[in-house]
């Protein structure tokens, strides 16, 4: 009976492959910022009740409304990277709940398309207040 012993190339390439290899849970996308005024309409139906007292909100993007199912949902968000090196605040996280849509808010963002938009206050918390975009890092919590 002969015994199948992985060879020391295949141990190697799986050495490397571990040391290198980013593990994440995490997505990417974009995030925009936008400001006042704030009126949860396709997920509350104005009732500004519906916004978290730390004002850490946000609308999301096509890709993530799925028919209206993201509404509440609450996620963490994490700048990676922008287009004005020195944008993101290194190590903060923020955490958000969503209450609206992006593409129906009352309050334009400061870029259209993004995967998210956030708050002033959430923004800020994560990134330099004059960038119109951010390169975001974000998991559903």
């Amino acid at each position: 009976m002969s015994q199948l012993l992985p060879s020391t190339s295949s141990i190697c390439l799986l050495l490397l492959c571990t040391l290198f290899l980013h593990h994440s849970l995490a997505d990417l996308g974009t995030a925009a910022r936008y400001g006042p005024p704030f009126l949860p309409t396709a997920c509350f139906g104005r009732d500004a009740s519906q916004f978290p007292p730390s004002n850490f909100f946000g609308a999301v993007g096509e890709g993530l409304w799925d028919n209206g199912a993201a509404c509440g949902r609450q996620y963490q968000v994490r700048c990676i990277s922008a287009a004005v090196r020195g944008t993101c605040i290194t190590g903060q996280m923020v955490q958000i709940k969503i209450v609206d849509r992006a593409q129906s808010s009352v309050s334009r963002p400061s870029l259209e398309g993004t995967t998210l938009v956030l708050s002033s206050q959430a923004f800020q918390a994560i990134a330099n207040a004059s960038a119109s975009f951010i390169n975001v890092e974000y998991q559903q919590v």
